[in-house]
């Protein structure tokens, strides 16, 4: 299971533009630099990213091999409704990890 840190408001006013900001602990090697042994260390990156809002998507990203380890995502929406950020990131290897956060909408 992969370490996440989301930092998202859990309430917002109708119309009120909100930022979102997520990093992941992840690897993310390139499969260009060699381990301890000479041998390259096989690729192991986030290729993917995307957060939906109440099931519609607000934000995607693809991501490559030049990114840091533990990558860190900031990108804004809009709240319009009560409901769930569905945070994904999806890798190499078959990595899949969803995160949720509730925001509750006032008027």
């Amino acid at each position: 299971m992969a370490r996440t840190l989301i930092n998202a408001p859990s309430t917002a006013r109708r119309g009120e533009v909100i930022e979102i900001r997520a990093t992941i602990g992840h690897p993310m090697e390139t499969g260009f630099r060699p381990g301890e042994d000479g041998k390259v260390v096989p690729r192991n990156i986030i290729q993917r990213f995307s957060c939906r809002y109440n099931g519609e998507l607000v934000f995607s990203a693809e991501l490559f091999s030049a990114l840091s380890a533990n990558p860190y995502l900031s990108f804004f929406t809009t709240a319009t409704e009560t409901g769930t950020l569905t945070l994904t990131w999806e890798g190499d290897k078959g990595f899949t990890h969803t995160e949720t956060v509730a925001l509750r909408v006032t008027a």
